[in-house]
């Protein structure tokens, strides 16, 4: 057999002609970066090349001002097998890892810019699900027991003040035992999470817990990489919510609570001043009943949040002035 059959086979099939490819001969670690990118110099995706050419580039430029040994290498190799194996239906490392380095909320910072007096996104986190159920105003997201009662109310908002009708808030949280209900093997049905309309007004409300600090899972690759960091693996209680309307940009945020001890080192960087909320407590048995709780003695905490949300202009508007300010380059001339 020519022993070069294949390999011609091989090319073939990508639709590559061997003797059109550049030559890559004599790697050494001066050249073997521009030759990395004269190899990926036939990607038909214009921004596909780019982002591999920027990755490229800072991957061999950390290697080398690092001067990274074989050793080392290797063990971030065994790091990232470890956290693929780790990943599962309910339990995603690889975000988590995304998450504890920063940088999902700087994607999500650059991707959902804010003008002022727009509700400021935060990460989404791992544990969102497809199967809440929609609930009906001023209803519980939270069985009975799960926590200590809280009612949650406000309204969605354009930057103008006017209501947005039929706002879909979903929203999800961890029990008064900081778990989430994916993270329980008996788990049944969705708790502790649900979805609402808003009311013509734009206004929404609903039964839920106080959620609680929790740490991040603590058995697997990640956490022990934030350990070694000198860090802990808690994140301080919130609540997520996540709206979508018909003629806006979709908002995803969660609410965290002043006086948390852990509001100012989450251990994935998710909060922002703007989303650090006071509470009150309710020690009111007939507000307590005409809210709906089943126990009205016990008192409640009682949270209220408006939400701005913008149109696909004003996002668009947002992220462009980002833009100009980090880079300097109009989208206009920027690389695709």
């Amino acid at each position: 057999m020519d022993p070069g059959a294949l390999a011609r086979e091989a090319a073939a099939r990508n639709g590559l002609d061997p003797a059109k490819l550049p030559p890559i001969i004599d790697m050494n670690s001066e050249n073997i970066t521009e030759n990395v990118h004269i190899a990926n110099s036939n990607c038909p995706d214009e921004r596909t090349k780019f982002i591999f050419e920027r990755l490229i580039t800072h991957i061999h430029d950390f290697v080398r001002e690092t001067s990274l040994t074989t050793k080392e290498w290797e063990t971030a190799i065994e790091f990232l097998t470890k956290t693929g194996k780790m990943c599962s239906d309910i339990r995603q490392e690889f975000i988590l890892l995304s998450d504890t380095l920063g940088v999902s909320t700087l994607v999500d910072a650059i991707n959902n810019a804010k003008p002022p007096g727009a509700t400021e996104g935060t990460v989404l986190g791992p544990f969102l699900t497809a199967d809440a159920k929609n609930l009906e105003e001023g209803e519980s997201i939270a069985t009975e027991g799960k926590g200590h009662y809280m009612y949650v109310e406000g309204r969605v908002l354009d930057t103008k003040g006017n209501p947005v009708p039929g706002a879909v808030i979903e929203t999800w949280e961890t029990d008064g035992f900081g778990h989430y209900d994916v993270q329980y093997e008996n788990r049944e049905e969705p708790d502790c999470r649900g979805r609402f309309r808003s009311k013509d007004d734009g206004s929404f409300s609903y039964r839920a817990v106080v959620p609680v600090p929790y740490s991040i899972p603590d058995d697997g690759p990640v956490a022990d990489m934030v350990r070694a960091l000198g860090r802990h693996t808690v994140r301080p209680a919130h609540l997520h919510v996540r709206i979508d309307a018909p003629g806006f940009e979709n908002l995803t945020t969660a609410l965290y609570f002043e006086g948390d001890p852990y509001v100012t080192s989450d251990v994935v960087f998710g909060v922002k001043s703007s989303l650090i909320m006071k509470t009150e407590i309710i020690n009111d048995p007939e507000l307590s009943k005409a809210r709906g709780f089943p126990d009205p003695s016990k008192p409640h905490v009682y949270l209220k949040r408006n939400f701005v949300i913008l149109t696909p202009e004003e996002a668009g508007a947002a992220r462009e002035a980002l833009r100009l300010k980090q880079t300097g380059t109009p989208s206009s001339t920027a690389k695709l």
